[in-house]
């Protein structure tokens, strides 16, 4: 067994080339008057591309709340935080439908008052943004310029009674969808954005995608031409190409409506609940029934956007805990089990994030996460959620990672669950050793151990190893339930080979530090660390087998 050194001894275990890239935020005469470096730094890396000669892209951190409300996560502030050396992705909200820059918003105050200052100085710095939208294809539902069409070219389901329901059609006609897809971005206030910041270097559009979606054998159209129970790819090949089709042609759409060349090039567009595979994957035998899986494919939607934003979520109305089998570190192992060989595959530039919330509304009688944990004596700080969060950072290693807050919530109250997980993701450019493993690092796999979700796994599936958390002598003895608390969460990466390895792990133990736990590292052996509540990181070097904890 090793135990690790003290944090003086950590400097030998790193390499000399590695102190190199260590970006310091304080050398303003590095750069432009009144520009902060961060601000070359967030260009780089979110332009940068996913088969980069240097490794994977560095991490961002970005927002939900879009601070339409003035006491909100709005872009002035965001500016502020990066001014002061915080690692954010610029969030707008996305105007609305139409929408002009004497609109108003909530807090008594116009669009442009809301925008005008903020993206301008995102022009003047060249920082990428990203606009955050509702679910565009909504507008098939509610707008009367589609709702008037008559049953048989409605976007809607048309039921067996024969009426239309309030849900989207698989069969409906796809050129609506292209039309949709240009009203949103051909409104004066989005035209008046692109005049504001000519020359983007990346436009992320960020779609709630919760649109109510009908199914093939609900849909009356369907089923007189070809009955129920079809496949998917018998649905697909005659529905004139399904729901990639449809949402291909909304994202042709919003495309093809910007007025601006240099917003037509720089525009992503990426969808709430979009990855390589469900979080839900295995965890009971009737999964796929809430998933785009069909045979052959994970998930359809990882050819259509251009990213994803899953949600690593502590759910209110759900079991879901941070210290459970049931959980967004354990449920997450299926994104990254399947990112390679799904996501990548057909898209190699796909942008995946993942969006986090710790389950508090702070709305009136309602019961949140927050409070039910203190039902139980236990409290869901903001030190404890920034560690659960940053062990889903070192397990996927996305892009960003986007935290969810309703649109009315107040920065005051939240802004101190923000911030470990904006301090999370610097930590990443300001550690060398850190930033090392975040580019190049390989994550291990526990292949002692197998994923506990398991149930109706299909056979194409079955050799996909998806189990990367290390055993510990806390763990509980197995079988393991949805139930089973784990009190230890730890991985690994490793960069180098043998027998000059290192590996990097991540520990962090959300119901209460764990002092002197022991984790098999597999290929090195067990390793005493400690596991604060907040997490801590460990590299472990197999030459001269030494164990350190990274300051």
């Amino acid at each position: 067994m090793i135990r690790h050194a003290p944090a003086a001894a950590f400097t030998s275990l790193l390499p000399a080339a590695a102190f190199a890239i260590l970006v310091s935020v304080c050398a303003a005469a590095a750069v432009p008057e009144g520009r902060s470096p961060v601000v070359d730094e967030i260009r780089a890396e979110a332009c940068r591309s996913n088969r980069s000669a240097e490794g994977r892209p560095l991490p961002l951190a970005a927002h939900w709340n879009r601070g339409s409300a003035p006491a909100g996560f709005g872009p002035a502030w965001q500016l502020e935080m990066i001014e002061k050396g915080s690692h954010l992705l610029p969030w707008f909200a996305f105007p609305n439908l139409g929408s002009t820059m004497d609109a108003g918003m909530p807090g008594k105050w116009t669009a442009r008052e809301y925008y005008e200052a903020p993206m301008k100085r995102c022009s003047a710095l060249g920082l990428p943004i990203s606009l955050v939208g509702t679910q565009w294809e909504s507008v098939l539902l509610a707008d009367e310029r589609f709702r008037s069409h008559p049953p048989q070219t409605s976007a809607r389901v048309l039921s067996a009674e024969g009426k239309l329901i309030k849900r989207l059609s698989p069969v409906g006609p796809v050129e609506q969808w292209r039309e949709a897809g240009r009203l949103w971005t051909s409104s004066p206030a989005m035209k008046q954005l692109q005049e504001w910041y000519p020359e983007p270097p990346l436009v992320l559009m960020v779609s709630n995608h919760e649109a109510p979606l009908g199914k093939f054998d609900d849909e009356k159209r369907w089923t007189d031409a070809h009955g129920t129970g079809r496949d998917a790819a018998y649905c697909e090949a005659h529905s004139g190409g399904g729901w990639a089709a449809r949402y291909k042609a909304l994202l042709d759409g919003m495309r093809e409506g910007l007025s601006s060349p240099a917003w037509r090039r720089a525009a992503r567009f990426i969808a709430y609940k979009v990855s390589p595979a469900p979080s839900h994957f295995g965890r009971w035998p009737q999964w796929t029934q809430y998933a785009a899986y069909r045979p052959g494919r994970m998930n359809w939607e990882t050819s259509v956007w251009d990213g994803g934003s899953p949600s690593y979520y502590l759910h209110d109305w759900m079991p879901i805990t941070d210290y459970t089998v049931w959980s967004p570190q354990v449920e997450s192992m299926n994104w990254t089990a399947f990112m390679e060989a799904e996501a990548l595959r057909y898209n190699p530039e796909f942008w995946f994030e993942f969006s986090a919330w710790d389950g508090h509304t702070g709305a009136p009688g309602k019961k949140s996460k927050r409070d039910q944990y203190a039902e139980r004596g236990q409290a869901l700080t903001p030190e404890r959620y920034g560690g659960t969060v940053q062990f889903g950072l070192w397990l996927v290693r996305p892009r960003a990672v986007r935290e969810f807050r309703g649109y009315l919530e107040t920065r005051e109250a939240q802004e101190p669950y923000f911030r470990p997980i904006a301090e999370a993701v610097d930590r990443v450019y300001a550690v060398p050793i850190l930033r090392e493993f975040w580019r190049r690092g390989a994550l291990v796999a526990n292949r002692a151990r197998e994923h506990p979700y398991q149930a109706a796994v299909p056979d194409e599936y079955k050799n996909v190893h998806r189990w990367f958390l290390l055993d510990t002598d806390a763990d509980p003895p197995r079988p393991w339930t949805l139930e089973t608390p784990l009190a230890v969460f730890a991985l690994a990466h490793v960069l180098g080979d043998a027998p000059a390895r290192r590996w990097l792990l991540y520990v962090h133990a959300p119901a209460g530090e764990r002092r002197g736990v022991t984790v098999t590292l597999p290929e090195f052996g067990a390793v005493r660390i400690d596991a604060p509540v907040a997490g801590a990181f460990y590299l472990a070097a197999e030459s001269g087998r030494t164990v350190a904890r990274v300051p």
